[in-house]
């Protein structure tokens, strides 16, 4: 645990690192930090800092930047949330306020963006899970095969399996047959339970294909099922520390496009109370290692449906984007639970 000096002076770095974008030195930190020490001491104890590992030091600078494990600690320990001026308040609920559904998810991620200049994200209300009215399997080469999924509902989904080996067209009809035949109807978790069960009585060579197909349209429905809204991409064009990496900067807007990855880490915030945070690597999304998330959940009639999050830079105004999370996530609760009432 950290001693009360070292605290201190760890929050003054980060909060002039996220201020300012400059590795901070030993002298500037004893003018930040309030201290009555000596460059030489703060050196010290950057120095304990940095082999903790709350600190680090890149190599063109003698100063010293926060690590995420340092962000970590001064979000969960040194940092003072700011509270929303009123006038701020006010605009933010003018913006959700009397608006058709869809058109408050993407006020509401609009507005996330526009607050903090990172990119808002809105995960809306999950629909009922599609369930399967045909499947059908289309050899493309040899281990290449196109999966075809009509829903019940009439809507198709085309995902390409790529297998371990070559399948025969009588396989691939077989494998269709079995699934046609006792799931119709189902949705993908309730044939993936009951193929659970049934596995050993499957033939083995197609076992595999069956979990490919299984894996890959879940994921296809779920993405349709899953409304996902994003603004202000291209605010993160704007941050030094990701534009500089256009390669991961690619990398980020691929994960924007793609989603299912996304939707998943924001679909945890709805399990946990509170506004979530999230600091490079702790997402589990090596995309977002040099990013942070900030999430929430909110709820219609008292049911948590969905989430809301900004994603940006790990410098970010974090007393600043908390708040912004927090609120907009009540205010998209207060106004989907009065369109609910008022239907």
């Amino acid at each position: 645990m950290l001693d009360e000096r070292s605290r201190t002076l760890l929050k003054a770095l980060v909060e002039h690192y996220i201020a300012d974008g400059q590795p901070v030195g030993s002298r500037a930190l004893s003018r930040f930090s309030g201290l009555d020490l000596s460059p030489a001491t703060i050196r010290n104890v950057m120095a304990d800092l940095e082999e903790a590992g709350f600190v680090a030091s890149p190599h063109t600078s003698a100063g010293r930047v926060p690590t995420p494990r340092g962000y970590r600690l001064f979000v969960d320990n040194l940092l003072t949330v700011q509270p929303l001026e009123a006038r701020q308040l006010g605009a933010m609920e003018e913006a959700l306020h009397g608006l058709p559904a869809k058109q408050i998810i993407a006020s509401a991620s609009q507005l996330l963006s526009s607050l903090t200049h990172f990119a808002g994200v809105v995960v809306a209300p999950r629909r009922a899970s599609s369930r399967i009215r045909q499947i059908e399997f289309l050899s493309l080469s040899d281990k290449r095969i196109l999966l075809i999924i009509v829903t019940t509902d009439g809507d198709v989904q085309n995902r390409i399996l790529n297998t371990d080996k070559t399948y025969s067209p009588s396989e691939l009809v077989s494998a269709a047959n079995y699934l046609n035949q006792n799931f119709a109807g189902f949705d993908f978790e309730q044939i993936r339970q009951h193929l659970a069960s049934e596995i050993k009585q499957l033939r083995n060579d197609i076992t595999p294909l069956m979990s490919l197909a299984l894996a890959a349209g879940d994921a296809a429905l779920s993405e349709n099922a899953t409304p996902y809204v994003i603004s202000g991409e291209r605010n993160l064009l704007d941050v030094e520390e990701l534009s500089s990496n256009m390669k991961r900067l690619r990398e980020l807007f691929e994960l924007f496009d793609q989603r299912s990855s996304l939707i998943r880490l924001l679909d945890v915030s709805n399990r946990a109370e509170g506004v979530q945070i999230y600091i490079g690597g702790e997402s589990g999304i090596a995309t977002l290692d040099e990013c942070s998330v900030i999430a929430a959940s909110y709820t219609v009639d008292g049911q948590v449906v969905g989430s809301v999050g900004v994603i940006g830079p790990t410098r970010m105004a974090y007393e600043r984007v908390i708040p912004i999370v927090d609120i907009t996530a009540k205010l998209l609760s207060s106004a989907l639970s009065h369109q609910s009432i008022g239907n």
